[in-house]
């Protein structure tokens, strides 16, 4: 999980135009890229900038379409098709519309990301609340991770866009509340939420791609691992690093490799919240907000 105050809006346009020459409007604020361009204001968010688009549109959109559908639309081409791949013109496609269609709905690619982006924060589910907060941060960190995995392309938007949709919002607010129910002082609960969450964000990540990797090769997971294995150890030079640890790779136990990710997982996640704990036991109560004049930070 990025905080608000690291997610750089230095996302990139879109560099087809609707009509298929020259480059994208730029809409809200969007910064350009082309050669030769300058320093642009930063881009703030499509959830600040209001539901109509900036730029001129005639009094009726096209049938049949909403930002529902398109959204739901550019969430199926980004999980087929992967971020690189995504564009208006293809996106047009898909719906069987024309590219000026969209931008009856969105000024730019930008918009339709960051629209994606929330949407999907939809599937994590809330915690129990009348779980205790250790419980509570499990929950939350592992619907994290899963979503990480379930869509590979949100992690390099997750510190593009300010993330202040009403999905994200509520997913901030869940974590906020727990790492609020720790007891941790108040000048200490962003680094517990940046400890867990940027650990979750880290692994998700990498096992999403890894995932990735085996299903475009079409083998299993456990088959990919015993072919990279076996080409390691074919090398001289690499065989003996891999020597070296093969006790330690015994010793995490599990049958494959989901089975050890899962154990490597829980065991991580369980030293940060005995972290969080030890804290809490050298600290005492939590400081007051109005002794310490300060608010934690909202993650995003």
């Amino acid at each position: 999980m990025v905080s608000a105050s690291d997610r750089a809006t230095n996302s990139g346009n879109d560099p087809e135009a609707a009509a298929g020459k020259g480059s994208e409007p730029t809409g809200k604020g969007s910064g350009p890229t082309g050669k030769g361009s300058g320093p642009t204001p930063a881009r703030t968010s499509v959830w600040l900038d209001g539901q109509t688009p900036s730029r001129g549109r005639r009094t009726e959109s096209p049938a049949g379409l909403d930002r529902n559908r398109i959204t739901e639309a550019s969430v199926r081409l980004l999980d087929a098709e992967g971020l690189a791949k995504f564009s208006m013109r293809r996106l047009a496609a898909e719906l069987d519309v024309t590219a000026m269609s969209l931008y009856w709905y969105v000024d730019t690619k930008d918009d339709l990301l960051e629209l994606a982006l929330d949407s999907v924060y939809a599937e994590i589910a809330p915690p129990r609340e009348d779980a205790d907060w250790r419980d509570r941060l499990r929950e939350l960190a592992r619907s994290y991770r899963e979503l990480l995995v379930r869509h590979i392309w949100i992690s390099p938007l997750a510190g593009t866009f300010l993330n202040i949709g009403p999905n994200s919002v509520l997913f901030s607010s869940a974590v906020m509340d727990v790492i609020r129910a720790t007891g941790l002082p108040l000048e200490r609960q962003t680094g517990a939420l940046a400890a867990v969450f940027q650990f979750v964000y880290g692994f998700g990540t990498v096992e999403g791609h890894f995932k990735a990797r085996c299903d475009a090769t079409g083998l299993t997971q456990d088959a990919y691992h015993r072919h990279a294995m076996g080409t390691i150890r074919a090398q001289p030079h690499l065989r003996a690093i891999v020597e070296s640890s093969d006790d330690l790779m015994a010793a995490r136990g599990g049958d494959t490799v989901e089975e050890m990710r899962e154990r490597d997982f829980v065991f991580a996640l369980d030293l940060l919240i005995a972290g969080i704990e030890a804290k809490c036991d050298r600290t005492g109560p939590a400081t007051t907000a109005a002794h310490r004049g300060q608010q934690p930070q909202q993650p995003q």
